[in-house]
Formats: structure tokens, C-alpha cells, sequence
């Protein structure tokens, strides 16, 4: 620990053997990354909160623009030299791009106080994250993105346990070393990975690589025998911490595939995949077609009575309609009902009129008839009553009144004669 804590501390008895100089090409491109990574919006421990949220940021300021909107200096910086890890993966450690990566630099000690401040010169900080990074997900991309913005000019390296170090230390992976190599260099955070990376850093690996500072969560990692894996980097200082992202994990991810086992094995079923390639016996294929038919089934009837529900919606909906229309009409049909057969309408007045008729045409009124061509002479001569019974009917020279009264005379002379 003593020889660690020796050559991780500020005086840094290493350095002196690093004291490859830039050439003055160098030096003009140095001076330019250092404007274009400038750009980055600085994030202190301060500013992430205990869920591991980082706050709005300007994500238009912090990327390095490529369109030709808002042109000023920096951008054209930024265009003459893109950060390349947003173009192509980024780079493996000992390997030429890394190599000349670590040329570029004279490197020298940067306290933590500077390093946030700014005031470390041009070249990058450099600092190392490392994980297993299983099952990649939002919960490690988001621990990447706080250590690459932790401190301003970051250049993050990221470094990735193989699979033989990780069963012997926390168990198995269901990915493989070269898939958890592949997820992490393909995160836009990440610029170089360092495969095989050691489970508890030391001093010679501090060196080769370079590192200024290591990221990683506050709370202390008890794995391989130690109470904190991390405890003598923080002892010298060269420690910066991130926040976990709560309610994501790896093995939350697991825990949810192993509770929905059935599910997620009848659903690659489905897909084509053998039962000899999920590992599951015969018995159990069965009981997973069986299961599957019967969710068939249900969503069959599930669509059926969805579709009922629909057409009795628009039986009703129709029925409704027709109502409200009959509703609008109805006045106006009883209105021409009454007018037609109602007391005083068409049809019952036309009704009257033929009864009228026929009656008239059964039970004609009675009229006076001549008994016999000697009754003139029982009538006293001029006496007008017989001139006016047996008068023309053509005869419209009396009024009505008179005639009412001949014919009554004539009715009383015709029974007393009877008599």
C-alpha cells in the first residue's frame, strides 16, 4: 500500500520518465483540441443528484456541430478536427491510434483542484472507469457520461474485467467478454477501452495507462478480499465519484428474465429457436405449445368480443340516430294524422258527406200525390191550393214560406177527406 500511495500522490516519482515533447505541429493541434473539447459543459459531483440525474445541460453547445447554422470560431475548430468518437468506435489500449494518443501529451501532475478549476495546461484529463458492464444498459451509459463530464477536457478511458476475472470474482456473464468489449466502445462517451483490465488497480497500471483520476460511485465495492476495492485511490486523492442510476441493474435485468422464464421461453418458441437451444425438456415444449394454443384461443375470443362490442356500439349509435330523427318527424306526422283522421278531418267529413247521401237516397222526403182527376172539384175554385200542388215545379214565383203552408193545408184537407 505504502508503494502505491507513493506513486499515486502528487509528487508522482514516476513522471519524470514521461518527458516526450511535442513537436511544434504537436503543440498547434493540442492547442485546438483543447478549444474544441472546451466546448464540454463541466459537471461537478455537486451538480448530480442522489438518484444519479445530472441537470440540463446545453446538449447543442455540448456537441461538437457539424452544420453550418450559428457559425462562429469554435466551430470551425470542431469542424476542422471532429471528436472521433462520435464517428467510429472508440479505440483499444496498446494499439497505434492509443499509442499516439499518449505521445501527443506531455503529461505531468494535475491535482484535483485544477483539474476542476482548468488550469492543468492543454493536454486532456485522463480519466479511468472500469466495470463488467453485462447486459449494457442505461444505468452504465449513464455512469459513463458523468465520468466523462466530471471534470472539464476528459479524455475517458474505460476499462472492461474478461470473462475468467469476473467468474472467479462475481460469478458468470451472460454476455461474453468480446460483446461487453464491443457495447462499451461503442458508447459516444468512451474514448479508448482497456481489455482484460484488473480487478484492484495498482501503480504499475496507473503509469501505463496515464491515469490522472478514477471514476466511479462513492460507496465502497467490497469484492476480492478487500473491504473497498477502491480505498487506496481514494486515500490518494485521485478518486472522483459518480452517481448509480437507481432502479436499473444487471442483475435486475436477470431477476426480470428469470420471474418471467415461461414467457420469455414460449416467445423464442415462436420465433424459431429449438427446444434443444433454450435447454428445455420435452415435457416442458409441451406444456409451453399447450399454453400457447390456449393464449391463441383467447386472443381469438378476446377479438371476437371486441368486435361485438363494436358492432353493438354502432347498432346502438345507428338506433340512436333513427330516434332522434323520428323525434324531429313525429310532430309532423301526428299533426297530419289528426288533420286527416281526426273529428273534424278529411276523411271523416267525406264519411259524413256519403252517409248524408246515402240516406237521402234511401229515404227520399215524402211528397203529395193525386188520388184521382175529379178531387180538383173538392177544392174550392181559385182557392190556389190545388193550382199549387199540382203547379209546375218549374214554378219559382212563390217563396218558400208560402209553399211550406199549401202543402201543409193540402195534408189536412187530404185526411179529413179519409175521415
Amino acid at each position: 500500500m505504502q508503494g502505491l500511495l507513493k506513486h499515486l500522490m502528487p509528487t508522482f516519482d514516476f513522471l519524470p520518465s514521461m518527458t516526450n515533447q511535442p513537436s511544434t505541429e504537436e503543440q498547434d493541434i493540442n492547442a485546438n483540441s483543447r478549444k474544441a473539447t472546451s466546448l464540454q459543459v463541466s459537471i461537478t459531483k455537486q451538480d448530480v443528484n442522489v438518484n444519479g440525474k445530472l441537470p440540463d445541460v446545453d446538449l447543442k453547445r455540448k456537441r461538437l456541430r457539424n452544420s453550418t447554422d450559428d457559425y462562429d470560431e469554435d466551430d470551425n475548430i470542431a469542424n476542422k478536427q471532429p471528436r472521433m468518437t462520435l464517428l467510429k468506435p472508440a479505440c483499444f489500449a496498446h494499439t497505434p491510434e492509443s499509442d499516439r494518443e499518449k505521445a501527443r501529451w506531455d503529461f505531468y501532475p494535475i491535482t484535483i483542484d485544477a483539474a476542476k478549476a482548468g488550469n492543468h495546461g492543454p493536454r486532456p484529463v485522463r480519466v479511468y472507469a472500469d466495470g463488467i458492464f453485462d447486459l449494457f444498459h442505461a444505468g452504465h451509459a449513464r455512469a459513463l457520461m458523468q465520468a466523462k463530464n466530471v471534470l472539464p477536457n476528459v479524455y475517458l478511458i474505460v476499462g472492461v474485467c474478461s470473462d475468467d476475472l469476473t467468474r472467479k470474482n462475481k460469478g458468470n456473464t451472460v454476455m461474453n467478454e468480446w460483446e461487453r468489449y464491443e457495447s462499451v466502445r461503442h458508447c459516444r462517451y468512451v474514448d479508448e477501452v482497456v481489455r482484460d483490465a484488473p480487478w484492484v488497480l495498482d501503480a504499475e497500471f496507473m503509469e501505463e495507462h496515464r491515469i490522472d483520476f478514477v471514476a466511479h460511485d462513492d460507496l465502497p465495492y467490497t469484492s476480492a478480499g478487500h473491504d473497498d476495492v477502491y480505498k487506496d485511490i481514494k486515500a490518494a486523492g485521485k478518486f472522483v465519484a459518480t452517481q448509480r442510476t437507481e432502479g436499473i441493474s444487471t442483475s435486475d435485468i436477470i431477476a426480470r428474465l428469470v420471474r418471467d422464464y415461461d414467457k420469455y421461453v414460449r416467445r423464442n418458441l415462436s420465433r424459431g429457436y429449438s427446444p434443444k437451444d433454450l435447454n428445455v425438456s420435452y415435457i416442458n415444449e409441451k406444456r409451453f405449445q399447450f399454453h400457447e394454443r390456449v393464449d391463441s384461443v383467447r386472443k381469438k375470443v378476446h377479438s371476437v368480443k371486441s368486435k361485438s362490442k363494436e358492432l353493438v356500439s354502432n347498432i346502438e349509435d345507428k338506433g340512436m340516430e333513427l330516434i332522434q330523427k323520428w323525434q324531429e318527424k313525429s310532430g309532423e306526422i301526428v299533426g297530419s294524422f289528426l288533420d286527416l283522421f281526426g273529428r273534424e278531418g278529411s276523411f271523416n267529413q267525406i264519411i259524413q258527406t256519403s252517409k248524408d247521401r246515402l240516406k237521402l237516397a234511401i229515404s227520399p222526403p215524402a211528397s203529395p200525390s193525386r188520388s184521382s182527376d175529379g178531387d180538383e172539384d173538392n177544392y174550392p175554385s181559385g182557392s190556389g191550393v190545388g193550382a199549387s200542388r199540382y203547379s209546375d215545379s218549374d214554378d219559382h214565383d212563390h217563396d218558400d214560406e208560402h209553399n211550406g203552408d199549401e202543402e201543409e193545408e193540402a195534408e189536412e184537407e187530404r185526411e179529413e177527406e179519409e175521415i
